[in-house]
């Protein structure tokens, strides 16, 4: 698939999804506590977006080399899990973990796409320092994400901002096989946008673009196993890891967030 211009009909559509997807992202942050399930959250956000009148992207859809289907609408990853969590009725969060909501929406026919990951009770602050790096990547990532650079410019950014001296000693490691992607027409399109790189490399990055960049950290080694149930990703050392999405608009006047809250 080669890279979508969106036209400005398409653009206005997505800004709408954009919004509803955020409105219900932080509306399902709101109820993370210890003691609910992770299925409880996965229903609540398909409530919501169906009262929206938009569809969940991800429920029954089925990528490339899966097996099978993507049985949830929301992905909700816990802890070591990186990406990918199956919600389940026996999984319950408790006062400590972390969890990555990942949701995407498709309003009108097109695909917008989010994650964020939030504590739950009090965490440490080690945690609570991952959680924030990882945040300013994906601002880092979105920054550069301008007419003029090319993708490998954002991958670059990334990792420069991961890597860089006042954060050396945390040694988070950047995931590699997992990345960013074009949004819009489908849930996944062209470019690939990995979160390490190099600077002028990959396509470049034209107006009309719509991507989502989406850095996952983890506390220890950026290698990653794939569980049996063919979706959920777990760091490979079993440390903690933490994903933060938006979906972007590239202007002439800079990188507009479409899933701002």
């Amino acid at each position: 698939m080669s890279i979508i211009i969106k036209t400005k009909e398409q653009i206005e559509i997505l800004r709408e999804g954009g919004r509803h997807l955020s409105e219900v992202l932080h509306k399902v942050k709101d109820i993370i506590k210890p003691g609910i399930s992770t299925y409880e959250l996965d229903k609540y956000a398909e409530k919501l977006i169906r009262e929206y009148g938009d569809e969940p992207a991800f429920l029954n859809y089925k990528p490339e080399g899966a097996k099978v289907s993507f049985p949830a609408s929301l992905c909700v990853s816990v802890n070591e899990e990186v990406v990918h969590g199956i919600p389940k009725k026996d999984k319950i969060l408790k006062e400590g973990d972390i969890v990555s909501i990942d949701l995407g929406l498709k309003h009108k026919g097109l695909f917008t796409d989010m994650a964020m990951t939030v504590a739950v009770g009090n965490i440490s602050e080690q945690i609570k320092k991952l959680l924030a790096i990882t945040e300013q990547a994906l601002q880092v990532g979105i920054h550069n994400a301008v007419v003029g650079n090319r993708v490998g410019d954002i991958g670059f950014a990334i990792e420069n901002f991961v890597h860089s001296k006042h954060l050396q000693k945390e040694n988070y490691g950047i995931v590699e096989v997992l990345s960013g992607h074009g949004v819009g027409v489908a849930i996944h399109e062209d470019p690939y946008i990995p979160n390490f790189g190099k600077a002028n490399t990959g396509e470049k990055i034209k107006a009309g673009m719509v991507v989502a960049i989406e850095p996952m950290l983890n506390m220890g080694t950026k290698n990653v196993t794939l569980d049996k149930d063919g979706y959920t990703f777990h760091t490979a050392d079993r440390k903690h890891s933490a994903h933060f999405e938006h979906t972007i608009l590239i202007t002439e006047d800079g990188p507009e967030i479409l899933t701002q809250n």
